[in-house]
């Protein structure tokens, strides 16, 4: 049983010893017989080798005289800078093996080779585009910092990881390696990972998406579902923002994104809107007028009115409507317009006589028998007028002064 293992352990050793030796033997013959194609070979492959080599020299100095650092001749510039010089001689070499008559055994050896080269090559091309693209996607102050560093750390760590893999499964299968295998424990692997983790990688493709998407940028003002404020941060896993108020709100990036945000840095204006409620014994031709003294008022602020009009009957008022526009998107210059127009429109409200509704009640009481009750008491009947003349009586005094006369 020793025996039999020790054999199939050194029979892999002495194939490759025997195919080392054939491929020797081969190449001895091919130079003796075909020296003259070889050097020539040589030459040519040292031509196309140094014209790769000045390729990649111009590669590099597109990346320097590139503008910006993130531009795309840099990008490009870049990525033919990582040309490697094993992928260069395999290229050289493959393209002039069929003129120089290279036997099979050499012939495949240097296919083989070059597919390698080639192979891992192109991975470090994709690598250094993709990671390129990104950076001059985000090429932006308002995404500098720790915050895009943490991030550009974790892409180029996945970027790496599977386009080497793929790489390396290439380079396998050509092998003649079963890689189905390999590719089943990958998937599955990346499940695991992505379940165990998916709150963070959720989080983490929500801050690239904001990255790349860009609804909102450092410093920007927004409003999303009923808060609002000042963006400071953007994370990889949050995004931090300052109320006006004075708090500082840390809101998870997927959560984020899934409401709908309202960015009020690229707003043009911002829109005022006021309810103005009249008395409803304001006269038809005032509330007729209305919307000429509202647009004159909006006016004289140098302001752009929008529209005016009547919008409903109130509890006890007639309410109408005023919208107006600020110059810019500015809040301050939001808040100073509508407090400007506000006290020009009470102004001349004041100088016509116009008068702005208050809220006002009365209170009716049923009688037992269905009517009702005035809140208060009625006015008492006047008193009959006196149809005859009566005498008032005699007073006490009176009484005695006749009694003395009698008795005198």
């Amino acid at each position: 049983m020793t025996n039999m293992t020790a054999a199939r352990a050194t029979r892999p050793t002495e194939d490759l010893g025997a195919q080392a030796q054939r491929l020797f033997e081969a190449s001895f013959a091919w130079f003796h017989t075909h020296w003259l194609q070889i050097i020539i070979a040589c030459a040519i492959g040292t031509g196309i080798f140094l014209a790769l080599h000045a390729a990649r020299k111009l590669g590099t100095g597109l990346c320097e005289r590139s503008k910006g650092p993130n531009g795309w001749g840099r990008v490009f510039g870049r990525a033919i800078g990582m040309t490697g010089n094993f992928f260069m001689l395999m290229v050289a070499t493959k393209l002039v093996t069929g003129y120089s008559g290279a036997p099979p055994q050499v012939a495949s050896t240097v296919t083989f080779l070059f597919t390698v080269a080639a192979v891992f090559q192109a991975a470090f091309w994709a690598r250094e585009i993709i990671l390129g693209a990104i950076g001059h996607r985000t090429a932006s102050e308002h995404y500098s910092g720790e915050a895009l560093g943490s991030a550009m750390s974790i892409i180029r760590l996945l970027v790496t990881f599977a386009v080497f893999a793929i790489a390396l499964i290439v380079v396998l299968d050509n092998l003649g390696v079963n890689v189905t295998g390999l590719i089943a424990g990958l998937g599955v692997g990346g499940i695991a990972i992505g379940l165990a983790a998916q709150g963070i990688f959720a989080d983490l493709f929500a801050a690239i998406a904001i990255i790349f998407d860009r609804p909102f940028r450092k410093g920007d003002a927004i409003t999303f579902g009923t808060s609002a404020g000042s963006v400071e941060a953007i994370g990889v896993k949050s995004t931090r923002v300052r109320a006006p108020s004075g708090e500082e709100l840390i809101i998870a990036n997927r959560l984020l994104l899934d409401k709908e945000i309202i960015n009020n840095t690229r707003r043009e204006y911002r829109r005022v809107k006021f309810t103005l409620s009249l008395v409803q014994w304001t006269s038809v031709d005032v509330m007729d007028r209305l919307h000429d003294i509202l647009k004159e008022e909006v006016e004289r602020c140098e302001l752009k009115f929008v529209r005016a009009g009547f919008v409903g009957f109130g509890a006890s008022s007639f309410d109408f409507d005023i919208e107006f526009d600020s110059e810019n998107a500015a809040f301050q210059d939001f808040f100073d317009a509508r407090h400007t127009v506000a006290l020009a429109i009470i102004r001349r409200f004041n100088a016509e006589g116009i008068e702005l509704a208050y809220s006002t009640q009365t209170t009716f009481t049923a009688a037992p028998r269905g009517g009702m009750i005035m809140p208060y008491a009625a006015d008492p009947p006047a008193a009959p007028a006196p149809s005859t003349i009566v005498d008032a009586p005699p007073t006490p005094r009176e009484k005695s002064t006749d009694r003395s006369a009698v008795d005198g």
